[in-house]
């Protein structure tokens, strides 16, 4: 991992705290063994977890480099949508984590790929074999997978030039008046909470069309397309302009009126060129049993 240099954009937080929250993929009690051991340093010297940081101070946190891992295969059901010679495109269900991280090394979508394929693309390294792009825990729908690395580079190539064509269905909170819409607004990381994504000045670009599917009261269906793939991207569009995703646990309404596990958001469509043929493939999931008992129980209020 090496080295990360940080200059505090804020005062009077822990430090362990701030930096738990500052790096992905890092937890808490893993940044207090990292101060313990003294391989975090404020303004060259050491500190203790408990310490509270002033703006500007100069934060140094040396990561060693990770003990390569062995993923576990696990004999784990997949809904396979289309399978060839260079790629798998699976109906991920909604729950499910897609690679494995820190803390969480079972499971997951690539320890079922693992098991159910022989050969998967290595560019994405021993925690992410395949995984071209993902989804979020608890979304779910259309996922694809790279088994060789001419597939991966194609395919990551389509993603990053926008040729990808990926719709997903959500249930959104409020009634949206108009028929459909662009939100446009750059994405980075929130000010306060660093796990959290924002829309702010300096993001990365990012374009969401959306357009009303049906209408319900209080609640409206849409189907949103992603010109770009930031992260969370519809979750903090759509809670942008004040229509937050039903469920939504990070950036939906605090008191969720229906029991779900999750967001109700479900990649539906995904399509793009073969990465061998250049023939374009387009594929569909079906919306899942909990998003059509979700609609019912709307339908009723």
């Amino acid at each position: 991992m090496g080295q990360k240099k940080l200059i505090a954009d804020t005062s009077g937080i822990r430090i362990d705290l701030y930096l738990s929250k500052s790096m992905e993929d890092v937890t808490r009690s893993y940044i207090q063994k990292l101060i313990e051991d003294k391989k975090v340093l404020v303004n060259q010297k050491t500190v203790k977890s408990n310490y509270k940081i002033n703006e500007n101070d100069i934060i140094e946190v040396d990561i060693p480099q990770p003990v390569e891992l062995k993923i576990e295969a696990q004999e784990i059901d997949l809904d396979i949508l289309y399978e060839d010679d260079d790629l798998i495109v699976i109906n991920k269900p909604q729950g499910m984590v897609v690679h494995p991280a820190p803390g969480n090394y079972s499971g997951t979508l690539v320890n079922a790929l693992l098991k159910k394929c022989t050969n998967l693309s290595g560019i994405n390294g021993v925690l992410r074999p395949g995984i071209v792009h993902r989804i979020d825990k608890d979304t779910s729908g259309v996922l694809l997978a790279a088994k060789n690395d001419l597939a991966h580079k194609s395919l990551a190539a389509q993603i990053k030039d926008h040729t990808v064509n990926r719709r997903y269905i959500a249930m959104v909170e409020g009634v949206i008046k108009n028929d459909s819409g662009i939100i446009e607004g750059s994405i980075g990381r929130h000010a306060r909470d660093r796990k959290k994504m924002d829309v702010i000045k300096g993001g990365k670009p990012a374009i969401t069309h959306f357009k009303v599917l049906d209408r319900y009261n209080g609640y409206t269906l849409i189907e949103a397309k992603l010109e770009t793939g930031r992260t969370h991207q519809i979750r903090v569009h759509m809670s942008h302009i004040g229509y937050p995703v039903v469920g939504d646990p990070v950036y939906g309404y605090k008191n969720q009126k229906f029991n779900l596990k999750g967001q109700a958001l479900h990649a539906y469509i995904l399509g793009f060129n073969h990465p061998r043929s250049g023939v374009y493939m387009e594929f569909a999931a079906p919306l899942p049993e909990y998003f059509n008992e979700l609609i019912e129980k709307i339908k009723m209020k």
